[in-house]
């Protein structure tokens, strides 16, 4: 492996990479509606000032309202010393979106001292991964959900990819190929990896197993197994128990670190980790 990839880079003070949750916050701006996938499980429809799952938030913010929202999160007394994380994680891919890239380039200009994170299904990682890099991203989380095309194939619809619309294991297989090749890359810059694999009980229960050696191979350092949110295709499924969840990470946590605290995050989260900042959120709209 590359000497880049043995050097992380800083993540101190991440909640989501070692950082002490309890005292250190991250702060998402939902600057990227668009997005280049179909997951089975996610819909954007509506949004709940109570709820906490991805693709959801009140609005979508421009590049600049999304710099001056950080300004007066960091001028608060109370959440200023707190957040240390500026994340991009939606409500649609970030790398499908210009304005992801605009808000990291005048956050840097500004904020230099806060930790850059991004959340992406990983379609366009590789052809994208030299400009964030460039743009100074300390982590990346990406959404790997199976490594067999026809796994893959039940869970998305579709992907939009250079403007074709590919469908099937076709599809899958050319989402797979580029999250393992971005993943790569990405440990090649020292980037600090984290991969999000959603728990879909009889679709992917046994790719996830492999998900933890392939990706720890690559240079990921820590999992994520996610419970399924019925929802959209899946909506009529059965999410995995919370025991259920905790066996699986006791089993793979032998090949990969695990990631216990997750909270499943709005696109608009800020403050502590299950403990939210709440701006202005509409209520509970229909689906």
């Amino acid at each position: 492996m590359a000497e880049a990839c043995l050097t992380r880079k800083n993540m101190q003070g991440h909640p989501c990479f070692g950082g002490n949750h309890h005292k250190n916050g991250r702060m998402h701006l939902a600057v990227a509606p668009r997005c280049n996938i179909k997951c089975g499980y996610c819909t954007r429809r509506h949004d709940c000032a109570n709820e906490s799952r991805p693709g959801v938030t009140s609005r979508i913010l421009t590049p600049l309202e999304a710099v001056a929202k950080v300004r007066e999160v960091m001028a608060s007394e109370i959440m200023g010393p707190i957040i240390k994380v500026i994340g991009i994680a939606g409500p649609g891919d970030p790398l499908a979106n210009e304005e992801t890239f605009e808000t990291f380039r005048l956050i840097g200009a500004e904020f230099p001292h806060l930790i850059k994170c991004m959340s992406t299904n990983g379609l366009l990682l590789p052809e994208r991964i030299d400009e964030l890099e460039a743009l100074d991203l300390h982590s990346l989380t990406v959404t790997v959900n199976a490594l067999d095309p026809a796994v893959g194939a039940r869970i998305y619809s579709h992907i939009n990819y250079h403007g074709q619309r590919c469908s099937g294991e076709e599809a899958a297989a050319t989402l797979i190929a580029n999250q393992l090749e971005g993943l790569k890359r990405a440990a090649a810059f020292g980037m600090t990896i984290k991969v999000n694999t959603v728990y879909i009980p009889g679709v992917n229960e046994t790719q996830i197993p492999l998900i933890a050696a392939k990706v720890k191979a690559l240079g990921a350092f820590v999992m994520n197994v996610m419970p399924i949110i019925p929802q959209a295709d899946f909506a009529n499924i059965t999410p995995p128990s919370l025991e259920e969840i905790a066996a699986v990470q006791a089993a793979n946590e032998k090949v990969i670190g695990q990631f216990k605290h997750c909270k499943q995050c709005r696109a608009d989260a800020v403050g502590l980790i299950g403990q939210e900042m709440q701006f202005a959120r509409a209520a509970c709209s229909g689906a």
